[in-house]
């Protein structure tokens, strides 16, 4: 019995002391925690040649009211847009610092803004405890004021089609003076600017040269290719077209008629056809077409094959368009 009642009160005690260890630790979370605060960032220009220069963004701490472990996460936004899509650019449970190079932070930065250009950009602080409860966790935040600042991010050497409004571009992606990318015109003559330098280039007696003539290709979509070292230009069609017994000048399937893109990955073309029977076509080669194997459903097949043309039943204008989102066409008669 003795050695019972010595155990009960070595338990009693061993109760007693972790009850109060549990009171004296007890976490009590203000009703007005104090938010952490950015200091303030002056504008930022990216730059290659400073890739490996530092980059540090800090602020003060929050305070819960408690000694708790704070996770503080540093987020983006594109000014005016509220933080509807924020991209994270870091974490850090140490303090509330952030260290970049140029490069590591322009290459989160060019996902959300464009390159080569000043962009106004939005950051904030959220601080981040969690706390056990029964059957889980709950997840407690305090999130800083945003602060505005402008950056002027850089992508790969780059020459854009100047006056684009679609910003398109070949790149050099070795950066080795060669430039290479897909790009669609409306037949509109156009030069390359490079935004870095503010050199322009054109193509002059088969060369091309700074300042020479624009280029100027037919309505459609080309592969082209750069070469500033040695001047030359390469170039391929790379686009859609409509190919059949429906396009003049021959009616046959020799004849290509060129579609527009609208840059959403829809292609149209008008245009006066007579009757028969057509399929879409990239690249102004069979390696990729469209038919279709149930006429009048509006849904491409692929590959075309013998046998899925498209029908056309009588001459006149219309309007045949595509839409590679879906995988559907649509025929208009205007």
């Amino acid at each position: 019995m003795k050695n019972k009642f010595l155990i009960f009160i070595a338990l009693a005690g061993m109760i007693s002391f972790f009850a109060c260890e549990k009171d004296e630790t007890r976490a009590i979370l203000s009703a007005n925690p104090v938010a952490p605060v950015i200091e303030s960032v002056s504008d930022l220009v990216l730059a290659k040649d400073n890739a490996s220069d530092s980059v540090i963004i800090s602020g003060s701490k929050a305070d819960f009211g408690y000694n708790a472990s704070i996770v503080y996460i540093l987020e983006a936004a594109v000014e005016g847009t509220d933080f509807v899509e924020p991209i994270e650019l870091g974490q850090t449970e140490v303090e509330n610092e952030f260290g970049f190079t140029q490069s590591s932070l322009n290459t989160l930065l060019i996902t959300v803004l464009p390159e080569d250009e000043q962009a106004s950009l939005e950051l904030r602080v959220r601080a981040v405890i969690v706390s056990s409860t029964t059957g889980g966790s709950d997840q407690i935040e305090s999130t800083s004021a945003a602060l505005a600042v402008k950056i002027t991010t850089y992508g790969p050497p780059s020459l854009y089609l100047t006056d684009d409004a679609h910003s398109q571009r070949l790149v050099s992606a070795n950066d080795d003076g060669v430039y290479s990318g897909w790009v669609y015109t409306d037949g509109t003559a156009f030069t390359l600017t490079n935004k870095v330098d503010g050199k322009v280039y054109g193509v002059t007696d088969g060369v091309v040269v700074e300042n020479g003539d624009p280029l100027e290709y037919e309505l459609g979509a080309y592969d082209i290719t750069v070469n500033l070292n040695d001047g030359t230009i390469e170039s391929k069609f790379a686009g859609w077209s409509v190919i059949g017994t429906v396009t003049p000048p021959d009616y046959d399937f020799t004849n290509d008629v060129n579609m527009v893109y609208n840059f959403d990955n829809t292609w149209t073309v008008t245009g006066d056809f007579h009757a028969g029977n057509y399929k879409y076509r990239k690249d102004h080669n069979w390696d990729l077409n469209y038919g279709d194997s149930t006429p009048g459903d509006g849904i491409l097949d692929e590959p075309g094959g013998v046998g899925n043309d498209i029908p056309l039943d009588s001459d006149g204008n219309y309007t045949l368009a595509i839409d590679l989102n879906t995988l559907t066409y649509k025929i208009t008669k205007n």
